[in-house]
């Protein structure tokens, strides 16, 4: 199956989503599912729709609360860190690896 069929038979099944979205899931789909002939079912493409959905959604989430913490943590100046302020980084680099590994699904570094 190429990207451009899953695309397609993304878009038939799920029409509200935008064509951003469609290629987002389409690169993690296709990266994650290792029989291809299982997208071949509406069952299957479902199936693997659903897991990708819910791994991009997961790091979305995190990326926002770690941005969130990054920007507040930022608005303090520049002061020595502190161990909470360590660990925050720490938690944006992981964080960071695991949207990288989730789109080229390969172990990261961090």
């Amino acid at each position: 199956m190429t990207c451009d069929q899953l695309a397609y038979r993304l878009q038939q099944l799920r029409p509200e989503l935008s064509a951003c979205d469609i290629a987002r899931l389409c690169v993690l789909i296709l990266t994650t599912c290792p029989e291809l002939c299982q997208l071949e079912s509406d069952e299957g493409l479902d199936k693997a729709w659903r897991n990708a959905s819910f791994r991009l959604d997961a790091a979305s989430d995190q990326h926002a609360a770690v941005a969130d913490e990054l920007a507040s943590m930022c608005d303090d100046g520049p002061i020595q860190f502190s161990p909470d302020q360590l660990w925050t980084l720490l938690r944006a680099v992981k964080v960071q690896s695991q949207i990288l590994e989730l789109y080229t699904d390969q172990p990261a570094l961090a």
